[in-house]
């Protein structure tokens, strides 16, 4: 059988929703034993058995469930009674959401992109920068970040997001910031920023509705000016902003 282990970090990398269930205890005849494991993904498909028959399809069902609530449980479930299985004896299953890693890609890795990176990465995200200017990506490699060393607009246009992606664009111009922004926006995201004085947002928005890149509904949805409002200054005080507001989206 495939590494369990290997398979939980595949999927969570792939933006995938999942459920790992794990046997905690068993008593009687049962089918496998404690520390058995399964992955149901929320499409149904399922890697490894906790033993197969009605004891399965019953976990895969609350599984499924789990999937979409987001909460662990510990299932007890009776051979006999709950699965008519034969075997005449107790399982407990422990079935645990898998979620997918939270990315956060920043669009400019100037100095406020390179502080929110390291701020973000403390707090648990996986960092992506997007930028080119090799004096300024070349610190952040050294320090394990990962990198795309390509111009800003045709990255955005190749870059895969999904449900769970937070973007944030703060390049060093406003014409790459209203490029990217609109076409990060027209992709899958959990937070989308872009930094910029109102005036500059004002622009934007103007932009997006004069070239009918985005609707009203979609430009809504940017969180423009950037973060949380405080008498933000220096750049670290800014990248603190900025992850305050995507921290405050992640926990609700």
């Amino acid at each position: 059988m495939e590494n369990i282990f290997a398979k939980i970090a595949e999927i969570k990398s792939s933006g995938q929703v999942a459920a790992l269930c794990i046997i905690t205890a068993t008593s009687g005849s049962a089918p496998r034993k404690a520390g058995a494991k399964m992955i149901v993904t929320a499409a149904g498909v399922s890697y490894g058995t906790i033993g197969g028959g009605q004891l399965e399809r019953q976990v895969t069902e609350q599984a499924l469930e789990l999937c979409r609530q987001r909460q662990p449980v510990t299932l007890h479930i009776d051979l006999k009674d709950d699965t008519a299985m034969h075997c005449g004896g107790k399982v407990s299953v422990y079935v645990e959401p898998l979620l997918p890693d939270e990315r956060l890609v920043i669009f400019g890795a100037g100095h406020v992109g390179a502080a929110l990176a390291r701020l973000a990465r403390m707090l648990g995200f996986a960092v992506t920068l997007v930028d080119n200017r090799e004096n300024l990506t070349k610190p952040l490699t050294n320090e394990g970040f990962e990198v795309i060393a390509e111009e800003y607009i045709p990255a955005a246009q190749n870059l895969a997001t999904n449900d769970h992606s937070f973007l944030v664009v703060t390049t060093p111009q406003h014409r790459y910031d209203h490029e990217v922004t609109g076409i990060l926006a027209q992709k899958p995201y959990r937070y989308l920023g872009m930094i910029g004085s109102r005036r500059k947002v004002a622009e934007a928005q103007r932009y997006f509705r004069e070239h009918k890149i985005l609707d009203q509904q979609a430009i809504d949805k940017i969180d423009m000016p950037i973060g949380i409002p405080f008498n933000a200054q220096t750049p670290a005080e800014i990248a603190i902003s900025i992850l305050a507001k995507i921290i405050d989206v992640r926990n609700s």
